[in-house]
C-alpha cells in the first residue's frame, strides 16, 4: 500500500517507542473512534493534520470540527483515550 505524508514529517518510530507524530499509523488505517466518525474501514484518515511540523489528531486538536457532539468539557480526554494518545507508536507497517 502506498501512503503520502508531509515531506518534513518525522521517521516513524520503533513500535511501542513515544509517538513523535510521524503520521503512519493514521495514513495506513483509521483507528476504531474513526471508523465510527467517518464510516471508513482504511485510511488515511480524513482527520489527519499537519501542525507543527508533525502530524496530528484533528478530532484531538479540534474536537468541535470533527466530533461536534461530543460535551466540550471532555471531548479531548475522550478522544485522546480513545486513541490511546501517550501509550506509544501501535503502527506495525514500516516505511520502505
Amino acid at each position: 500500500m502506498r501512503v503520502e505524508l508531509h515531506a518534513d514529517a518525522p521517521p516513524k518510530p520503533a513500535y511501542g517507542a513515544q509517538c513523535n507524530g510521524c503520521g503512519l499509523c493514521c495514513a495506513v488505517a483509521t483507528c476504531p473512534l474513526g471508523i465510527i466518525l467517518f464510516r471508513r474501514l482504511k485510511g488515511p484518515c480524513p482527520a489527519l493534520q499537519w501542525r507543527d511540523g508533525r502530524h496530528v489528531c484533528g478530532v484531538l486538536a479540534e474536537p468541535g470540527r470533527f466530533a461536534p457532539l461530543l460535551p466540550r468539557r471532555w471531548a479531548a480526554r475522550l478522544v485522546a483515550r480513545w486513541i490511546a494518545a501517550g501509550q506509544g507508536c501501535d503502527c506495525r507497517s514500516e516505511v520502505v
